[in-house]
């Protein structure tokens, strides 16, 4: 269940991620660093949620609606064209979620913090 939600959150965050990137002038996008923020949040709220299955689960959601906003319409529109933005968009986000999957484990497991004893 945990990764059909998280193939869910993918896709809404392709989606969001898609329509914001290209936000901003034209020497400094903030809408494709926001969405590369998004796109690390909700990886690392993934990978943290259940492991690499969730984290793989989002990663094929946001690939499939990018790829899906990618391809023209019944217009001839596309949400996402083939410039350097579009490319950097693209493959920015998955070089960020081959980025949290290569996070240390240590940082999502569920252990309490050891305390100091001698101090008290």
């Amino acid at each position: 269940m945990r990764t059909l939600l998280a193939v869910l959150l993918g896709v809404v965050m392709g989606g969001l991620g898609t329509v914001v990137h290209r936000f901003g002038h034209d020497s400094w996008y903030l809408g494709l660093l926001l969405a590369l923020a998004l796109t690390v949040a909700a990886g690392v709220l993934a990978r943290a949620w259940a492991g690499y299955g969730t984290l793989l689960g989002f990663g094929v959601g946001w690939v499939v609606m990018v790829q899906a906003l990618s391809l023209p319409g019944s217009g001839g529109d596309v949400v996402v064209p083939a410039g350097v933005l579009g490319m950097v968009w693209s493959y920015a986000g998955v070089a960020v979620l081959a980025v949290v999957a290569f996070l240390p484990p240590s940082w999502f497991a569920e252990v309490p913090a050891r305390r100091d004893r001698s101090a008290a």
